[in-house]
């Protein structure tokens, strides 16, 4: 197997490997942020908890999201490969 230097150095510079960002990737990088903060009051410091429980339940739901999508995208599959025969 060969590894063409030319495609990969030219996807690397003009970007074109680059994968768009992920739901999930936001999600961590929100939690991070959250979790570096440091509150000055018990103010600050409830809403960061809040904050972090929503971050919880949209990490949950946006899972539960990308299980439906894959069920649905292999149902649709199925489909297809019946209407082709």
């Amino acid at each position: 197997m060969t590894i063409d230097l030319h495609r990969l150095t030219r996807e690397f510079v003009l970007g074109e490997s680059f994968d768009p960002p992920t739901i999930k990737t936001y999600v961590q990088s929100l939690e991070e942020l959250l979790n570096s903060l440091s509150p000055k009051t018990i103010k600050e410091r409830n809403k960061i908890q809040i904050a972090k429980q929503h971050v919880k339940e949209i990490r949950r739901r946006a899972r539960r999201l990308e299980e439906r999508l894959k069920i649905l995208e292999e149902q649709i599959t199925v489909l297809e490969e019946k209407k082709g025969k």
